[in-house]
């Protein structure tokens, strides 16, 4: 099969069949977990596997010439420069910050909402009301701290509030476009790519900001917790070299300012107020 098949579809396609026919056949999963299939697995790997394609992550200066591109002077313009900066300070995925393509996968449940917003003297927090490591839907508090550069997310968040509160002011959600309905993937990325067409994607904010603040010298605990991981696949978003990233580190001053961070909690919706 792994002539036309990758092997590891192959793989799960096992894993489906076995769960298809267990109730007819119940030593179906002793058999695929039998030392020859899974050596027979193993050699398909070895021979037909295919390396992984990652789109690369964003840069800092990728960031300021999409900010550049996208002057604030409409209101998704604000909106667009406010999903790159949070986005990346934050070590959002994009499905976080924008609603699927597909309709059908669409659940306001997921959405960020306006009342969660609250500004401090050098912060910014908010609410996500679930994401992909919060099976339980407890919520995660995002904070976001202020930079003292033409990239500062809480600069880009508070000019797109009052844009979004003027339009729209009896709207739950936080992100919305001119016409009054959340962003989709399609339409954040529409625009990425009108300006940077390079081999980025979705996932290129995410691991633009990983590599981001792996480069400023963050420890990986620390970048775990910012992005919302629950395992180490968090290291797999780090795409710059070890060797390249310790040069980095070596060039830097210590780092006295914090762009952002991430507290996990669960969302309390009494104590938030708009901002």
């Amino acid at each position: 099969m792994s002539h036309h098949i990758k092997p590891t579809s192959v793989d799960s396609y096992l894993s489906g069949i076995c769960h298809q026919l267990e109730h007819l056949y119940p030593e179906v999963r002793k058999a695929r977990q039998s030392h020859l299939v899974a050596r027979t697995l193993k050699g398909c790997k070895r021979l037909y596997n295919t390396p992984t394609k990652r789109k690369r992550p964003l840069s800092t200066d990728d960031l300021e010439i999409l900010l550049n591109s996208f002057p604030p002077l409409s209101h998704d313009n604000l909106l667009f420069r406010t999903l790159l900066l949070c986005g990346f300070f934050a070590l959002h995925r994009l499905g976080e910050l924008a609603w699927p393509d597909n309709p059908k996968a669409r659940s306001s449940r997921k959405l960020i909402r306006r009342a969660s917003v609250t500004f401090e003297t050098d912060t910014c927090s908010y609410t996500l009301p679930g994401h992909k490591g919060d099976a339980l839907f407890e919520g995660s508090t995002v904070v976001l701290a202020k930079r003292d550069d033409c990239m500062d997310p809480i600069a880009a968040l508070a000019a797109y509030i009052e844009a979004r509160d003027c339009s729209f002011p009896y709207h739950p959600q936080l992100f919305l476009t001119s016409s009054g309905t959340p962003p989709t993937r399609h339409w954040f990325l529409s625009r990425m790519l009108k300006v940077i067409s390079d081999n980025v994607g979705g996932h290129s904010l995410r691991a633009g900001g990983a590599t981001h603040f792996a480069a400023c010298g963050w420890p990986d605990d620390r970048i775990q917790a910012l992005g919302r991981w629950s395992s180490s696949q968090y290291r797999i978003y780090i795409r710059k070299n070890p060797v390249i990233l310790q040069a980095l580190l070596n060039a830097r001053s210590p780092i006295t300012q914090t762009p952002s961070t991430t507290v996990e909690s669960s969302p309390k919706p009494s104590s938030h107020q708009r901002a």
